[in-house]
């Protein structure tokens, strides 16, 4: 393979690679508002490269045919944007009736378990009175830290097509310079890595968008047969939220359930609705998973929720979203270094055959 196995002491290895860990998270953490708008770049563009190359079969100037595949990709999301637009409005404008709301029938539970556990209810119902009148009022502080996260999201949305498009235009000299790395015995070996990681980015980003419109169709269907208001946008935040890993569907069932109880008079809607829930999670875990989302390189449930908190930790929901193809990068990579093909299979979800346990005392047969 590309590298020779290491003479090493293992201990040697293992503080090298706690040390380096760390630095790198380090350096990711620190350049945070670098490394996130160009790896998201990166992504995106190995997901349009067969885009790119389709309008250049067709005899299309190679800028031309990137500046038309931008154009397409910016429709999309604005048509997805306007879908959801009218709801977003109107949910915004119910806002402090849903969150007054929320918080009388807080008031009740607390009053509720106050009387079979003898808790004094007041300084609880101080305290969600104050947190209410926040939620509500927005103060100037929260204000102008809104409009600071704003301009750091509209200088990515400027920067990350400007990226997408260097990385497309240049992408012959981006792959020649990691050829150029190695020596000619191990070309071979990049050429598969590099193939391979494409192939792996783009099956999990289609399969994930496609994944995504059918659990969105799912959630809205659902909610809209129960009756729940604003069911399109839940149902878009829904398969939103489904795309971080063990997460995001929890997060997703306990705004739906926050919802109903708010919007509809029976609590047992709330029910319904984590029914509806569950079954369109079996449903997307069983079948559309499998046969949609699963790609080359598979990684394990263990790992999957690890690089997810970590990717949370060092760069908040973009680094949740971020945190499973850049470990399958890193897997694909591992596998083709003979010195790191055990970590690689760590990550993977390859059951080794289980060792047959041989018992150390047998029974004495009976004379």
């Amino acid at each position: 393979m590309i590298f020779k196995k290491s003479i090493l002491p293992i201990y040697v290895k293992a503080g090298i690679f706690i040390v380096g860990f760390y630095a790198l998270l380090m350096i990711l953490y620190i350049g945070q508002s670098i490394f996130i708008p160009l790896i998201f770049s990166f992504i995106v563009a190995i997901l349009l490269n067969p885009i790119v190359n389709f309008f250049v079969r067709l005899k299309f100037n190679r800028i031309l045919a990137i500046i038309i595949t931008l154009l397409l990709t910016v429709v999309v999301i604005l048509a997805f944007i306007a879908l959801i637009y009218t709801q977003a409005v109107s949910f915004s404008d119910s806002w402090p009736l849903f969150v007054k709301k929320f918080t009388e029938i807080l008031n009740l539970t607390i009053s509720s378990a106050s009387e079979y556990l003898n808790i004094r209810p007041s300084i609880i119902h101080a305290w969600v009175t104050k947190t209410q009148h926040e939620l509500i009022n927005i103060n100037g502080n929260l204000i102008g830290q809104t409009i600071v996260s704003l301009g750091g999201i509209v200088a990515a949305l400027v920067l990350v097509p400007v990226y997408i498009f260097v990385i497309l235009y240049y992408q012959p000299i981006l792959i020649e310079f990691i050829h150029r790395l190695f020596n000619k015995e191990h070309q071979s070996q990049v050429s598969e890595i590099v193939t391979q990681t494409k192939s792996v980015v783009q099956h999990y980003l289609v399969g994930l968008i496609i994944e995504a419109a059918i659990v969105g169709t799912l959630n809205a269907v659902g909610l809209l047969l129960l009756g729940i208001q604003y069911a399109i946008l839940l149902g878009v935040l829904g398969a939103i939220l489904n795309a971080v890993p063990y997460i995001g569907g929890i997060i997703a069932v306990a705004l739906y359930m926050m919802v109903a109880l708010v919007t509809k008079e029976s609590p047992w809607f709330a029910v319904y609705v984590f029914g509806v829930h569950t079954f369109i999670q079996v449903i997307d875990n069983d079948f559309i998973v499998p046969k949609i989302v699963a790609s080359k390189v598979k990684i394990n449930a263990l790992f999957s929720i690890i690089v997810v908190l970590i990717g949370n930790a060092l760069w908040g929901i973009p680094g949740m979203f971020l945190s499973i193809p850049m470990l399958a990068i890193v897997k694909v990579i591992f596998d083709h270094i003979d010195s790191l093909k055990p970590l690689g299979f760590l990550f993977g979800d390859t059951m080794p055959p289980l060792i047959k346990i041989i018992p150390i005392f047998k029974k004495k047969k009976l004379a």
